[in-house]
Order: structure tokens, then C-alpha cells, then sequence
């Protein structure tokens, strides 16, 4: 089951004496026993279902704004509104006579400003004066719960990361500073970056860069990393006692769900469940490794680099450059199945962090504000460029591909000279203008605050082969953008492929339609590289006559 609600939804289930409720279907459903079918007992966009004390807790989305909702869990009919915003809200989280949640504006990202609100809170009554915890214009606080101590802890980028911190009632302190991300970039309700553990620690997700690590934090404050098999970690952990429950993956393990247990200095973990099918558990996998590539402006851009699987240490190969969605997501280092599709075809595939991208502080993930479409292409082309210098990738075998935000990177990436042969985009933004007109209400902040940098795509200012692949139920990025460009590429004479995919949306990776729109993504690569050799062979011949 999805949810709707803020386009990407997010806590969409929650189970209490027995009866399950979930999201999906149009609104809110409900399961007294199992094997039950579900009812619909309200509609609307809901999610972040969270259980209080006698009845469901639960955000729910208009047009006209949110409200934090209150559903009896006996009688399903009677519902209230706690808390009313034009903006957004999210993370109802009841506590000792209190309820916590956040909120931040029609003009903001949660990752840009989000703050975090407590009043007191009696089921069936009304909730008190709201008192502001955390959170301004430059600061996002996110994730908050209430710990076994009786205080409010949440999640704070106000040093420049996002870190834990604690609020006892009257004075907010840090619980641990860590030169890392101790939260996901909040793209969905529902996240748990963090849980308690009953002897007093606190269990954290940390991201560094494209690794996840788990940490524990002792009462005194004192950070110890857990050694586990996975190096990157889902937002949503569950502590029970001394285990933590998690997801976890590695560049050659698919996601598990893993206890680790943590009664002692050496961790126990019992993998209870494994994603991937018994036979792909033993197929030969290319692992990445790390690239740091030095740009313009003091920094460096770091890649993840797949090789083509099999290969030697000299391996030499075309390279697909791959943006990631976003912009402010991040390139994870966990087994990526599209990559071994590739990879196990003779290709090499790099992922880039561009600027922008989470796991680098608040001021690295704003950077592209205003040149969406110029740095992101820059930081592309660059690491590009360094495998070209190095002899890994081969001269026009180079190709740029992308999603979403990535597709529109991928696009401008062909739009100018580079060292790109070809660019396959995939539910891509081609306007940033009128992107924030067709955008979801909760993405609209997003689009405005990327636009000034690179505008919209023009079709003859592309240079190279374009592959679009898009599906036609998308309310991301939608259809018609594509389909625009495409026309006016083909009356330029660069004829675009466009591999539409009915009934598909915005996630075109996990639908059932990803395995046609990988094999096309290969035949637009193979057939650039089938042109240029037809063409270096009239070349040689004519030279020989």
C-alpha cells in the first residue's frame, strides 16, 4: 500500500490490538482481523500513521493545506483535527500528556526549514498553546520522538549536519555532535533515523558521504560506530530491548532485514529476511569503488566507480555516468541490480555525488540553489573527463544518463560540449519554469528555489543522442514536457528515441516495466557505439582509397 499524501507518502501502516491500518486505495484502511479484507473508513491523502493513546494519529493533505488528524481506534467514524496548517505538517508524536509534530512552510523544503512544535495533548480533547522547540529559516529539525527520559529529541542541522539533540522542557542541548547526516534527507514521512535502546543508549543511522554506518551514543554522550556487514541503512530503525531492527545492504548484498543485537563490545546480527532472489545470491557482482575528483572552487567531487564486471585492474571500457535523482539525493553504496546490468554487459557505470547531494552538510546540499543545470553538469563532465585522462573510459563510449532531477542534468549535460556521446534521460524535468507550475504542492518550494541556473532545455542547443524513456501517468515530471522536446528535437533533425511506458509513473526502476526500459537504455548505448564505428570505417576507407 502507498499514500499519497506530500507526493512520496510515508508511514503508511501502523497495527494496534490487533487491527492493522493502512493507507492506500484512496484514503485510510482499516483490517479488525486477519485475513480480513480492508475497509475504507476515510479518504484523503494520509499517512505518517502514528498509534496515541486510544485512537490513530495521522497527516492528512489538501490543496488547501494539512491537518494533523485524530481517528477513534474503536469507533472509526469519528475523527478530529488537532492541528491545521496552509503549509505542511508532519511527525505526529504523542508523549506524557504532549503531543510533538513538525511543520514548515508552503515556501520551504523540510530540508530547508522544518520546525518542531509541542503542546499538551488528552485524547478526545483538544490540544493546548503550541510551543516552538526548534527550527527557522535556516534550520531544519526533523524526526522528533520522546525518549524513556520524558524529553523531546529530534534531529537539528542548526551546526551544519543534522544531529540529535534533546529538549527537557526548557533548554534544548546536543546529545553527540557527529560530522555526519544523523538523518535522511526527508523526502517521506515516517523516517526513524534513530530508537532507544532500554539500558539508556540510543541507536543512529550516520551517513557520510555515499556509507551509512550505524552508531550508539552512550548516556555520558560518547559515540561508538557498531561493525556491521552493510554500508548503507535505511530510515527506519526499531529498537526492542538491546536489538535494533534495521535495513540494511552492501555493495553485495541486497537489502536485509537484520536484528543487531547489541547486549555486548561484539554485535550479533540475524538476518530474518532477504530480498533477492536464491540465484541471484550467487551471481558475480561488480563492487565500486571510490573516486575523489578535484573541480574548480577548492572542492572535489566524489564517484562511485563499477567496473565492468569481471574486468581486470587495467580495465577499459565505455562508462555510463549516471546523475542521481533529487538533486538531494546521493549516491549509496549497496548493490544496485540496474548497475550490474550493465556492468555485466562490458559497460563501466560511475555515480556521481554532485553538488547538492545529501550526506555532506547543509551547505554542500544548497550549493545548487540557483545553478541547477550548470554545477551538477560541471561536477558530471569532470569526473568524466578524469576517467577519459586515466585511460579507463574509452573516447565516444562515454554516456550520461539520468532520473528525474537527473534527467534534466543528463539533458544540459548533451546541450553543450562535453566529453558525453549520448544521454538516455528517464522521467526527466525538462523546464524548471513550468515544473514548478505542474508539481506536486509539496515539491513546488523545491522547484522554485533550483531555478536561475541552467532553464529549460532547448532542443537546439542538444548536440548528442537523446533517449527519453517516460511513463504517461507520471505527476512528478509530466508526459507532455517530454513529449514538447521530443517534437522539437526531430524538427531540428536530431531525431530523439522516446520509449513511452502506459500506465507507468514517476518511478519507472521499480515498475513492471523496468526491465524494457533497461534493455531499450542498452540498445540507445550500443547503437551510438555501432554509428561512430560505421563511421571511423568509411573514414579509414576513404583514407585508404
Amino acid at each position: 500500500m502507498t499514500s499519497g499524501v506530500h507526493a512520496y507518502g510515508g508511514g503508511s501502516f501502523a497495527v494496534v490490538e490487533g487491527t492493522l491500518w493502512c493507507v492506500g486505495g484512496g484514503g485510510l484502511l482499516r483490517s479488525r482481523r486477519q485475513g480480513d479484507e480492508l475497509e475504507l473508513v476515510r479518504r484523503g491523502a494520509i499517512g505518517d500513521l502514528t498509534v496515541g493513546d486510544g485512537e490513530l494519529l495521522a497527516v492528512r493533505e489538501s490543496e488547501q493545506g494539512d491537518e494533523l488528524i485524530a481517528v477513534s481506534l474503536t469507533e472509526a467514524q469519528q475523527m478530529r483535527t488537532l492541528v491545521a496548517s496552509s503549509g505542511f505538517l508532519g511527525a505526529p508524536r504523542p508523549g506524557p500528556g504532549l503531543l510533538a509534530w513538525t511543520a514548515w512552510s508552503d515556501h520551504d523544503m523540510p530540508w530547508d526549514a522544518c520546525e518542531v512544535w509541542v503542546a499538551s495533548y488528552s485524547p478526545g480533547g483538544r490540544i493546548g498553546s503550541p510551543v516552538k522547540v526548534a527550527g527557522d529559516p535556516d534550520e531544519s529539525a526533523v524526526e522528533p520522538r520522546w525518549g524513556p527520559d520524558g524529553a523531546l529529541y529530534f534531529v537539528s542541522d542548526r551546526s551544519g549536519w543534522w544531529n540529535l539533540y534533546r529538549w527537557d522542557g526548557h533548554t534544548v542541548e546536543a546529545v553527540a555532535p557527529i560530522a555526519g547526516e544523523c538523518a535522511a534527507e526527508p523526502w517521506e514521512l515516517g523516517y526513524a533515523s534513530y530508537d532507544f535502546l532500554d539500558d539508556g543508549r540510543i541507536a543512529v543511522v550516520v551517513q557520510e558521504g555515499p556509507r551509512h554506518r550505524l552508531v550508539v551514543i552512550d548516556p555520558c554522550g560518547t559515540v561508538r560506530s557498531v561493525d556491521l556487514p552493510y554500508t548503507s541503512i535505511k530510515p527506519y530503525l526499531a529498537a526492542h530491548g538491546t536489538t535494533v531492527a534495521l535495513i540494511g545492504s552492501s555493495p553485495t548484498a541486497a537489502p536485509q532485514v537484520a536484528l543487531v543485537h547489541l547486549t555486548d563490545d561484539s554485535p550479533r546480527v540475524e538476518v530474518i529476511a532477504r530480498s533477492e532472489h536464491a540465484e541471484l545470491s550467487k551471481a558475480q557482482v561488480s563492487t565500486p569503488t571510490e573516486l575523489r575528483v578535484p573541480v574548480p572552487g577548492g572542492r572535489e567531487v566524489l564517484a562511485l566507480v563499477y567496473p565492468p564486471t569481471g574486468s581486470t585492474a587495467s580495465w577499459r571500457a565505455p562508462v555510463i555516468v549516471r546523475a542521481h535523482p533529487g538533486p538531494t539525493a546521493s549516491c549509496l553504496l549497496r548493490l544496485d541490480w540496474q548497475a550490474q546490468f550493465f556492468t555485466s554487459r562490458g559497460f563501466a557505470v560511475v555515480d556521481v555525488d554532485y553538488v547538492g547531494s545529501t550526506g555532506y552538510g547543509r551547505s554542500f546540499r544548497e550549493s545548487l540553489y540557483g545553478r541547477w543545470g550548470l554545477d551538477d553538469v560541471a561536477d558530471c563532465a569532470a569526473v568524466a573527463d578524469h576517467l577519459l585522462a586515466a585511460g579507463r573510459a574509452m573516447p565516444g563510449q562515454v554516456f550520461i544518463r539520468g532520473a528525474s532531477a537527473g534527467g534534466y542534468t543528463a539533458l544540459h549535460a548533451v546541450a553543450q560540449d562535453g566529453p558525453f556521446a549520448a544521454a538516455t534521460a528517464v522521467s526527466a524535468i525538462v523546464d524548471p519554469d513550468r515544473w514548478a507550475k505542474t508539481v506536486p504542492r509539496f515539491q513546488r518550494a523545491h522547484a522554485m528555489r533550483l531555478q536561475g541556473g541552467a532553464g529549460r532545455v532547448s532542443a537546439a542547443a542538444v548536440q548528442r543522442p537523446v533517449l527519453f524513456i517516460h511513463g504517461t501517468a507520471d505527476q512528478v515530471a509530466v508526459v507532455e514536457d517530454v513529449r514538447e522536446l521530443a517534437d522539437q528535437l526531430a524538427a531540428t533533425g536530431t531525431a530523439p528515441e522516446l520509449l513511452l511506458l502506459p500506465d507507468v509513473g514517476h518511478y519507472v526502476a521499480t515498475s513492471s516495466q523496468a526491465g524494457a526500459a533497461l534493455e531499450a537504455e542498452l540498445a540507445h548505448y550500443r547503437s551510438v557505439m555501432a554509428a561512430a564505428a560505421t563511421r571511423r570505417w568509411g573514414h579509414t576507407a576513404a583514407s585508404g582509397s
